[in-house]
């Protein structure tokens, strides 16, 4: 069974049309501390870009996220699935805990691409994740097609759980 979006690419994507896949992500992980764009192209890009080694098997759905962190740095994650479904780790928690893992603490904004005309914003224990750990950051959903919309997480997670509640 092929995967869908395979073979679509972006506008913004097009750009690295003769890169390879790995060479985007490895451009978006190493851009340089304040050098931040307020087009966000490159965050798209790199989240188009991680979308692609996703571990999506059973599903055949594909996420991609590209994290912003306060210092211009992009830290990319894509849906690791298993057996289990469970189990399964989205591509919105690969990427914090990607960058919490390297000591990064602020974030700026997340871009989250998939294969579907109505876009897809993230599940309920991503929203939670984001909220912990990045607070009311940008949120921009992106398909291959180049289509996008931004919100704010509050608007998404309205009555968030937090430590104000421990």
């Amino acid at each position: 069974m092929k995967n869908r979006g395979q073979t679509e690419r972006s506008p913004v994507f097009r750009n690295t049309a003769k890169k390879t896949k790995a060479s985007a992500i490895n451009m978006a992980a190493t851009r340089k501390p304040g050098n931040v764009p307020s087009d966000p192209g490159f965050l798209l890009e790199a989240a188009l870009a991680a979308r692609v080694h996703a571990f999506a098997p059973y599903s055949h759905f594909q996420v991609g996220a590209a994290l912003e962190d306060d210092a211009g740095r992009i830290h990319t994650g894509c849906n690791v699935e298993n057996a289990t479904y469970g189990l399964t780790v989205c591509a919105e928690r690969v990427a914090v805990f990607k960058a919490i893992s390297e000591g990064v603490r602020k974030f700026r904004r997340i871009a989250i691409s998939a294969d579907t005309d109505t876009l897809t914003p993230p599940c309920g224990a991503c929203r939670q994740i984001l909220w912990e750990f990045c607070g009311d950051i940008e949120i921009i959903l992106v398909n291959p097609r180049g289509k996008t919309e931004t919100y704010q997480l509050k608007d998404l997670f309205p009555k968030p759980f937090d430590v104000s509640f421990l």
